[in-house]
């Protein structure tokens, strides 16, 4: 029976922690989130405690939310000055004889999920602590996978929550939908949240594959909780989802079992989920609708040609034409070092490496290592050179092993000579 209710628990904490933490936040106020936060850590405690000892009840959900409501009603009763500052925000009777609804029904569940995700993607606090909140709050990440993910430790994770959440009071930021007016400045921060969360997934540095993939999946389902709103079910939405999907569907081929990098021309496209790559069309047809074209458009289209197995220069041009669209109306360094692969398959390794330079990204470990791959077409001793410098500038291990095994491979060439 303990064994059982080990597993489940930490599966119950992922799926409903979020739910129960976003009703009681719309219940309380924004202002108390840690009250709900505590509330359901104790419900959840108290699950492991009577679970391990009783075994499983017949729903363990219903349990939870049953125990989750008791626990709110109990804590209301015991604070009776806490119950009459949020009184206004609660919106019903607090006396003895009149007890609080709290609603945990699918419809209120997914209406404070949705409006938990713009209060704490609001601007007012850094992009990473709003994707740190995310994971905590949107997630049900505990501190030590957030910490994981980030490379951190608990410490500063909690220290790095504890500062966004006071930043929210400070701005007196209001548990509720944007108006409509300022929905679409307000829903383009939270979708660049959700594309960091996803890309804190698939391109972590993190040896843990297993919750590099979780990251993804969570970024997915909030992504797909907007797509499933009325209100913010838009083209850019729909566009950044089916990135996702193009990006997910590929995440199998990219690490072999032991957590070794597979480079994109050599990755088994058997790996590849023909499935995610449907949906990610889907999504991408959804988003073909009106006449604004988002970053998220043309990221989505670049990584559907990444999952067209054929290697063929129809594609390779589409792709470097679709960077060109990119370039100018979103420029990153790291689009434009991009750019350049597609421009070497197009063109030759020379033309390629004279736009590279021209980027000049001395400090980051991509640069060099897609420097040092080009040069091994044109000048053996440069490739060296560059693959030895993102050896050092690398940050996974991971990443060293691949660059390693470049620099043996040109080692055993010069011997062969």
């Amino acid at each position: 029976m303990l064994k059982e209710s080990n597993t489940l628990i930490p599966h119950l904490f992922r799926t409903e922690f979020s739910k129960i933490v976003s009703v009681l936040t719309k219940t309380f106020g924004l202002n108390h989130i840690e009250v709900a936060e505590d509330i359901v850590s104790d419900t959840f405690l108290l699950a492991a405690e009577t679970w391990g000892k009783k075994g499983l009840p017949d729903n363990p959900t219903a349990w939870l939310y049953t125990v989750a409501k008791n626990k709110t009603k109990d804590y209301l009763k015991r604070n009776t000055l806490f119950t009459q500052k949020i009184s206004v925000d609660i919106k019903h009777q607090t006396s003895a004889s009149t007890e609080v609804d709290i609603d945990l029904s699918d419809e209120n569940i997914s209406d404070s999920q949705l409006k938990m995700m713009f209060a704490i993607c609001h601007p007012t606090i850094a992009a990473e602590a709003q994707v740190g909140l995310s994971l905590r709050i949107l997630c049900g990440f505990g501190i030590d996978e957030i910490a994981s993910a980030f490379l951190s430790n608990k410490e500063t994770v909690n220290k790095r929550l504890f500062r966004a959440k006071e930043k929210l009071r400070e701005a007196k930021v209001n548990f509720e939908l944007p108006e409509i007016q300022n929905l679409n400045d307000r829903l383009q921060n939270v979708l660049t949240t959700l594309y960091l969360l996803f890309n804190e997934g698939y391109y972590s540095n993190s040896t843990n594959t297993a919750l590099r993939k979780d990251l993804c999946l969570e970024a997915m389902r909030l992504t797909l909780m907007l797509v499933n709103n009325a209100i913010t079910n838009k083209p850019h939405v729909n566009a950044l989802l089916s990135l996702m999907c193009f990006h997910a569907s590929r995440f199998d081929a990219r690490l072999t079992t032991d957590g070794e990098i597979v480079l994109y021309e050599e990755q088994d496209v058997n790996l590849w989920d023909l499935e995610l790559i449907l949906r990610g069309e889907y999504y991408l047809n959804k988003a073909a609708i009106g006449t604004n074209l988002s970053k998220y458009h043309l990221e989505a289209a670049i990584a559907y040609w990444h999952t067209q197995k054929q290697d063929t220069a129809e594609k390779w041009e589409k792709i470097l034409q679709l960077y060109n669209k990119l370039l100018q109306i979103d420029y990153s360094p790291i689009a434009a070092l991009n750019r350049t692969y597609a421009l070497y398959k197009t063109t030759n390794a020379l033309t390629a490496i004279k736009e590279l330079e021209k980027i000049n990204l001395k400090d980051s470990h991509l640069y060099h290592g897609l420097l040092g791959n080009l040069y091994l077409e044109v000048d053996v001793k440069k490739a060296h050179l560059h693959l030895q410098t993102a050896f050092t500038k690398a940050k996974s291990e991971a990443e060293r092993r691949v660059l390693k095994d470049r620099l043996e491979e040109i080692d055993r060439m010069d011997k062969g000579k």
